[in-house]
């Protein structure tokens, strides 16, 4: 039998992971182009199936399955970033532009030939 304080533990984490899932779909829905959902969705993703998986390992406490969940913390916190990584240079490799008047660190800016962000540059 699960005590009250455990399962309130449980609740929180579970309504907060869904919080943030819910976040990042409506971020996918409503933000205009492809690296500002991909930011809002792997953020939120990351942060919201964290603590769903967090709440499964209280839950199951650290054996059998909720060290598996404990497991796929740490394996999401290792491949989310990188999926992320590939997903935004496909993205710029197949020539998705930013929104107007945002360019790629390091292009030239086409307003005074000057690199945006250059060491130097205040």
């Amino acid at each position: 039998m699960i005590s009250t304080p455990h399962a309130a533990v449980v609740a929180v984490l579970v309504v907060v992971g869904s919080f943030f899932l819910l976040v990042g779909t409506v971020g996918l829905l409503r933000l205009p182009n492809v690296y500002n959902r991909l930011h809002a969705t792997s953020k939120a993703a990351t942060l919201g199936t964290s603590s769903i998986l967090l709440a499964a390992a209280v839950y199951f406490r650290v054996q059998g399955d909720g060290l598996t969940a404990l497991v796929g913390i740490v394996f999401l916190f290792f491949t989310a970033p990188t999926g992320g990584h590939v997903i935004s240079r496909a993205a710029r490799k197949m020539g998705v532009g930013f929104l107007a008047g945002v360019t790629w660190p390091g292009e030239l800016d086409e307003g005074d030939g000057s690199i945006e962000g250059a060491p130097g540059e205040d």
